[in-house]
């Protein structure tokens, strides 16, 4: 018969020496712990020593010095030099990479292998990366930046003149500035990427994004010019790194060193690599910082076509280029809507982007947070490594608005081979009502940013007018440089460091606890506690953090809404209302333009017209439609000889072809379809606009049913029997896979 004592007394005994062996463990991860802290005060002061360098995990060399430049800017041009993993080859598109000057330094997007420097690398793209050093060039300012960026671009095209021009990626605030830029320099542009940039700041939902609301807690960007002030005349990165944590305090407080602590063994290279970066502070000159708030974040002013450089307006309508725009519903400092709003914006309606001829994608991830958009190993071997690989394809997909999807490959689909890595893409048609559907709270909260924007306009003046001569009397640089000492986030890595003689203590505590190492069992009672507590603290320090925003977001939205100094000075109309009337405006001159090509053309121009308009029914375009299309290319110029007289005897710009014809088929969808076989007026060419058209699109089995849907309206449009039509031209599917880019595979 059971013992209750006895298990009572088993029982407490085997709690007792779970206890001793937690105990054990929990002081030596607290000295391991320590000792990691110690590390990374030495690495913040061994990196600042060495001049604060791009943290890349590639070799690489220096082409341009911005500080040579005829405007002296400290941004430079760096190449990617090539390793055992990748070669890029001469045909390829270079990619050029710049990372956000936004308190940080540079290195994020090639913060490890599995980054956007290396997927572009292992894709065999020949890779330029922008740095920037710690300080700004004395009178430095953003039109500088925006000059040496040109100019780096210029010369990444001057080196590949016969690869396309450079396709650029700009990630967080190198996106809008990348943006601004494509707009005032097109013709230099290729494809360019913006990656979690906050085009339109004043979009968000107050959920996910209460940080656009801090702007109207002290009232708006003085204190953007208040914080140069006490810099002497330089803006110091770690307060914008101490805004972000803030945003996040049960990370910035307790996640982020527990699961350090936790996993002790196995952490530290990682966080160490990471604090690297995350401690490297840089400043910009007190001109550049006021502008970004005033134009970008306060005024939102780029999506609003109303920033000035020079003589020129930004109007991002400007930008020639394909634009893929990348936004995760994880991001609370990018949100989608901070990401994709600008459209609406800009361009009104989507059939002003098609009237335009312009091409705009944009993919969401699901959960990612904001650094993780760069530095997510995962999302690099997925999300970049897709968008790299595609943009010829983007380039050459008609004008319109999409959203790109990315599908694992379910290893039964067709024609599955032709597509690159592990992943399937397809495009789908996408409206501004779509982009509007994102916010589901609306837009109507924007409006108060507006009268932020107008109250802020007045207490910058006056800060500049009574308090500035009295800040910059008693700030002078050595002064500054004290005050920028003493920051919260600069003295935890130097208290931590060597140069606190008590560390040397730690080291030493360290040092043995990892010669007597004995970790705690996964199921010991005592570590089950100390998660369950961490568990309570991580909840409790996310219910602040949503209560402090809660009553941020309702202080604000009261003190400028209606009832306070909205009433004061009422809100602007929003911009999308100009934007549409503009859209609408554009889009009848454009119809007006294309009324007397409907009619005109012959084969290339029915295809075209076969193909858009199917497109535009289904709602989307697979990537391995471009692959099919390209042999089918490859197939028609090596029999013109034979087809010449089908075809047309003449080389044909299918690209420009395309674009001509998206405008005509979306813009008079009816009209252009009627007129197709006026086009094409002989039963071959019929038969063989709609077997290409067939095998581009992968219709073969829906062609082939006589009774389905889609073979009676070819039939009755055109006259033609898809299945007789296929074997009397006797053209197979290309089923040989399309041309690898990535070199590692």
């Amino acid at each position: 018969m059971t013992n209750p004592a006895s298990n009572l007394t088993n029982a407490y005994a085997n709690l007792v020496q779970q206890g001793i062996e937690y105990w054990t463990d929990a002081a030596q991860r607290s000295a391991l712990y320590l000792d990691t802290m110690r590390k990374r005060g030495n690495i913040y002061i061994e990196h600042a020593v060495q001049g604060k360098p791009a943290l890349l995990k590639f070799e690489h060399e220096l082409l341009i010095d911005g500080t040579k430049l005829e405007r002296p800017c400290n941004y430079s041009l760096l190449r990617i030099l090539p390793d055992a993993q990748s070669a890029p080859t001469l045909d390829q598109r270079p990619v050029m990479i710049v990372d956000p000057r936004a308190g940080h330094g540079p290195g994020i997007g090639g913060f490890k292998p599995d980054s956007q420097v290396g997927m572009a690398m292992r894709a065999g793209h020949p890779v330029y990366f922008v740095t920037f050093s710690p300080e700004p060039v004395e009178g430095q300012l953003l039109v500088d930046v925006a000059a040496a960026e040109a100019h780096f671009i210029e010369e990444v095209q001057r080196r590949h003149p016969a690869s396309g021009k450079p396709a650029v990626i700009g990630n967080c605030q190198a996106g809008w500035a990348v943006a601004a830029l494509a707009s005032l320099r097109p013709e230099i542009m290729g494809p360019i990427v913006l990656n979690g940039a906050p085009l339109s700041y004043w979009a968000g939902s107050a959920k996910q994004n209460p940080m656009r609301y801090s702007g109207g807690v002290l009232g708006g960007s003085w204190m953007a010019a208040f914080a140069s002030d006490l810099g002497a005349g330089r803006f110091d990165g770690a307060h914008l790194v101490k805004n972000f944590e803030a945003g996040n305090p049960a990370n910035t407080y307790w996640s982020k060193d527990y699961n350090l602590y936790s996993k002790i063994d196995t952490e530290e290279a990682r966080f160490l690599d990471f604090e690297r970066w995350w401690g490297g502070h840089f400043r910009m000159t007190g001109e550049e910082i006021e502008n970004i708030v005033n134009h970008l974040f306060v005024g939102n002013r780029l999506a609003r076509g109303e920033v000035v450089r020079g003589d020129l307006r930004v109007d991002l309508r400007n930008i020639t280029s394909p634009v893929v725009v990348f936004a995760s519903w994880g991001d609370d400092i990018t949100p989608p809507q901070q990401a994709l709003n600008w459209l609406i914006d800009v361009w009104g309606d989507e059939q002003a982007i098609i009237a335009a001829g312009r091409t705009i994608v944009y993919m969401l991830h699901e959960g990612v947070g904001h650094l993780g958009i760069f530095v997510g190993g995962g999302v690099a071997r997925k999300e970049h490594d897709q968008i790299l690989n595609t943009l010829e394809q983007i380039e050459r997909l008609p004008p319109g608005l999409y959203e790109m999807v990315i599908d694992r490959k379910s290893g039964t689909g067709r024609y599955e081979e032709l597509e690159h890595g592990d992943y399937t893409v397809h495009f789908e048609l996408r409206k501004m009502d779509d982009i509007l559907a994102l916010d589901p709270d609306g837009r109507k909260d924007e409006a108060v940013f507006s009268t932020i924007a107008k109250v802020s306009e007045l207490n910058e003046a006056f800060y500049k007018i009574f308090c500035r001569p009295f800040v910059q009397a008693m700030i002078s640089k050595p002064v500054a440089e004290i005050l920028a000492a003493m920051n919260q986030t600069r003295m935890q890595r130097l208290m931590f460091s060597d140069v606190n003689h008590f560390m040397s203590v730690v080291k030493t505590w360290a040092d043995l606890a990892r010669a007597n190492r004995k970790p705690v069992s996964k199921d010991n009672a005592w570590l089950a506690m100390e998660r369950r507590t961490s568990d309570e603290i991580v909840h409790a320090l996310k219910a602040y953090g949503q209560s402090r925003d809660d009553a941020i977001v309702k202080w604000v939205e009261f003190v400028y809404g209606p009832l306070g100094l909205g009433a004061v000075f009422p809100p602007d109309a929003p911009a999308e209302v100009a934007a549409h009337a503009r859209a609408t405006a554009d889009v009848e001159e454009a119809r007006r333009q294309i009324a007397p090509l409907i009619h005109a053309g012959g084969f290339p121009e029915a295809l075209a017209r076969i193909l858009i308009g199917t497109v535009r029914a289904r709602g989307k375009l697979e990537r391995r439609s471009d692959h099919i299309g390209q042999r089918i290319r490859s197939y028609l110029k090596e029999r013109r000889n034979e087809i010449g007289s089908l075809i047309g005897a003449e080389p044909i710009d299918w690209q420009a072809v395309i674009k001509a014809q998206t405008r005509i088929v979306m813009l008079e969808p009816q009209k252009a379809i009627e007129a197709i076989p006026a086009l094409i007026p002989s039963q071959e060419q019929r038969e063989l606009a709609v077997v290409i058209a067939a095998k581009m699109l992968m219709l073969e089995p829906e062609l082939g049913n006589a009774d389905s849907k889609a073979a009676r309206q070819v039939h009755e449009l055109l006259g033609v029997d898809y299945s007789a039509a296929a074997e009397k031209l006797g053209v197979a599917a290309p089923r040989h896979a399309a041309p690898r880019t990535d070199q590692a595979a």
